[in-house]
């Protein structure tokens, strides 16, 4: 039987990744995004990779106001339910400008943390009702410590990957699977102002690897990708402080 997957920030292209093999499987896909020219063309391309259905749900995310709605649309869609959900949506703020305008600072933070936690309450609650599924949210590697170049957005992370943290002890014990997505530096077009250097990893490769996180019955947690980040991340949540705050990264 075919999965019925629905994609909060389906125009990512970490997320396409995943979602292209899911189409190759025949699933039936919803996929909810704020652009709808986007949304037609990421649905259009999983149409072609195979999938038996693309359903669109067009919401800002960061507007908690329309989330539930959201929410409840594509669940609708989702005939009988999801079976799998990938939380995919973000942004990579400008860590000097969020310094110097505190506004923008908050609509960042909201836009990566707070309105991502409200949306994962949000989906425990049906996937609760549900009583089995999946849910996997991509975080970051930024999470795991402050750093000076980016600290605003690892901020915003961190707090979506405690909440996640929590969500996978609450879901366990209720036979809901919990992912949280790790991502270390992934060549898109979130980060294609950056210098591109040998740790960025394809999107496509990062797609597959939650993929196959997500189709794996026994995996739960949290997933570094690619796996180097794991190890990458131990060390620098473990530099001592006086070391730590010397280094610019």
């Amino acid at each position: 039987m075919s999965d019925n997957v629905i994609v909060f920030g389906a125009t990512s292209a970490m997320a396409l990744g995943a979602m292209r093999r899911y189409a190759a499987e025949k699933a039936r896909l919803v996929l909810v995004g704020r652009s709808p020219e986007k949304l037609d063309a990421v649905r259009n391309d999983l149409l072609a990779f195979g999938a038996a259905s693309a359903d669109v749900v067009v919401a800002d995310l960061s507007d908690l106001s329309a989330q539930q709605g959201a929410v409840d649309a594509a669940w609708a869609k989702a005939e009988g339910g999801a079976d799998a959900v990938l939380v995919a949506y973000g942004s990579l703020p400008d860590q000097a400008a969020c310094q110097a305008d505190t506004d923008l600072a908050v609509r960042e933070f909201n836009n990566n943390g707070t309105s991502a936690v409200a949306l994962c309450n949000r989906l425990a609650q049906k996937l609760e009702e549900r009583g089995s599924g999946c849910l996997a949210v991509i975080s970051s590697v930024a999470a795991d410590r402050g750093r000076e170049s980016n600290y605003l957005y690892g901020a915003a992370k961190a707090a979506l990957a405690t909440f996640v943290d929590g969500l996978f002890v609450r879901l366990s014990k209720k036979g809901i699977r919990v992912i949280d997505v790790k991502p270390g530096l992934v060549s898109s077009p979130m980060t294609a102002h950056l210098k591109q250097g040998p740790l960025f990893a394809k999107s496509d490769a990062v797609g597959a690897a939650i993929h196959r996180a997500m189709k794996n019955p026994s995996f739960q947690g949290t997933l570094y990708v690619p796996r180097v980040w794991a190890l990458v991340m131990f060390v620098v949540r473990h530099v001592p402080e006086v070391l730590f705050k010397r280094v610019r990264f």
